[in-house]
């Protein structure tokens, strides 16, 4: 028994502590398995500078979707010593559709979170932090909020951690649930009160965010891997995907849909879609074959099972064509027609845009108007070149942020995979035998 307990605290270190019965770790058992350990380490025996260095040297990458060095953002915070007031605010709203990691990890092991950020602000030298919290998240939201209480109580949180000089209050905030505040300066304008709009970059929340002072963001997922760097080492964390991808530690990792198990696992980097897909989600349901899938949550471009094969990695999956995101995949059955799904992720994306700059503001609405229109058979035959104009419209550089990117992402590799079924959408009436769909290309 304790040799299977190792083998998984070795390979497994966001997961290994989890119940069967799926019910949540609370403190005493979360401190039996090693709990808080990695955080003892940090306060009592390292420096601030230490601490940023190993998780730079770690490799971790933000587990957010944009896959940026978690390290690299520590070392951005200002360093001015007369700025004593300092945020860490952990994203917890996840709103991404198809992606439920961070919902696992709050619900079931709220102090491996905690935890995680405890070490962050250490090195850091933040005195406060916030989990912005998915508001419908209301499970999750009770279980860290006793979990919170359980760590004040016995002095993981509050003032003077462990008798050092180092004091921590770490505050639960619940968002009003918008898609926009996965941009982390969205987040902080909602988080002050203010309406989510993303803010002009520089200055950077690592010099000027939350209330003015410097301010770090991460992702739930990104935060729990702290306890095990600090605990573990940096080679023991490079080491378990050594051989099979250039990115180090674990992802959490999974496929919904209509696969025979949807769910979410801790797995390497570097695995293939197929193993997750074949040996984990058990393939796609009775009587249905797989059609198409997005790597990392809806905002990700589509691929087709022929790029099952390429490693879940950041650069496997840039250059299948698509971005691993937040590696929850979501699986299109035959049975699914491409411009109902494409009309239904467009609609979402439309109604969660901030409305601040004019492609996505007015675009994305255009964009689901002409989409209805070919779903209902009611297209003309331009509608797809107007969509694929309205692609490069929204196209990098053109938008305030990287909303509209993610809306049409989707939207350009559907087009460019199932053609022909925006095609059938064109009403025959716009068409004869000098007019063809070829002739408006």
């Amino acid at each position: 028994m304790n040799r299977v307990i190792l083998r998984l605290e070795e390979t497994h270190p966001l997961t290994w502590r989890l119940r069967e019965d799926g019910q949540p770790i609370w403190i005493t058992e979360y401190q039996k398995k090693n709990g808080y350990s990695g955080a003892r380490k940090a306060i009592r025996e390292m420096s601030h500078d230490d601490i940023i260095k190993l998780v730079l040297d770690s490799g971790l990458k933000g587990r957010g979707g944009a896959g940026f060095s978690t390290g690299l953002k520590w070392s951005l915070m200002s360093k001015n010593c007369s700025e004593k007031i300092r945020y860490l605010i952990c994203n917890a709203d996840e709103m991404e559709p198809g992606t439920y990691k961070d919902r696992l990890l709050m619900e079931q092991l709220p102090h491996l979170l905690i935890e995680g950020m405890l070490i962050s602000a250490f090195a850091l030298k933040s005195y406060r932090g916030y989990i912005f919290l998915r508001s419908e998240y209301v499970k999750a939201e009770i279980n860290l909020r006793r979990a919170i209480f359980e760590a004040n109580e016995t002095g993981f949180l509050g003032r003077n951690i462990l008798g050092s000089n180092f004091s921590f209050e770490l505050i639960l905030h619940t968002g009003a649930g918008r898609y926009i505040c996965g941009e982390e300066t969205a987040l902080i304008n909602s988080l002050e009160g203010r309406r989510p709009n993303p803010r002009a970059k520089p200055p950077f929340p690592a010099e000027v965010g939350a209330w003015g002072k410097p301010t770090c963001i991460n992702n739930v997922e990104t935060l729990c891997n702290i306890p095990a760097i600090l605990e573990r080492g940096v080679n023991w964390y490079r080491n378990i995907a050594a051989g099979k991808s250039k990115d180090t530690g674990t992802k959490m990792m999974g496929f919904s849909g209509r696969v025979k198990n949807p769910g979410v696992w801790e797995l390497p980097f570097g695995i293939t879609a197929r193993e997750i897909f074949e040996d984990y989600a058990g393939g796609m349901q009775r009587r249905l074959k797989l059609k198409a899938w997005q790597p990392g949550g809806a905002g990700t471009d589509f691929l087709i099972p022929d790029h099952l094969d390429f490693p879940m990695d950041f650069e496997g999956i840039s250059k299948a064509g698509s971005r691993l995101g937040t590696a929850l995949a979501i699986a299109v059955d035959n049975e699914i027609n491409m411009v109902s799904l494409i009309r239904n992720l467009e609609e979402f994306f439309s109604r969660e845009s901030c409305g601040l700059c004019t492609p996505c503001r007015d675009g994305l609405p255009w964009g689901v108007r002409l989409l209805y229109a070919l779903e209902n058979g009611q297209g003309q035959p331009e509608d797809i070149k107007i969509l694929e104009q309205l692609c490069q419209f929204l196209g990098p550089g053109k938008t305030f942020c990287a909303h509209a990117l993610g809306a049409i992402g989707p939207l350009k590799s559907a087009i460019k995979y199932f053609r022909s079924e925006f095609e059938k959408g064109v009403n025959i009436k716009y068409l004869d035998n000098k007019y063809t769909i070829k002739n408006v290309q």
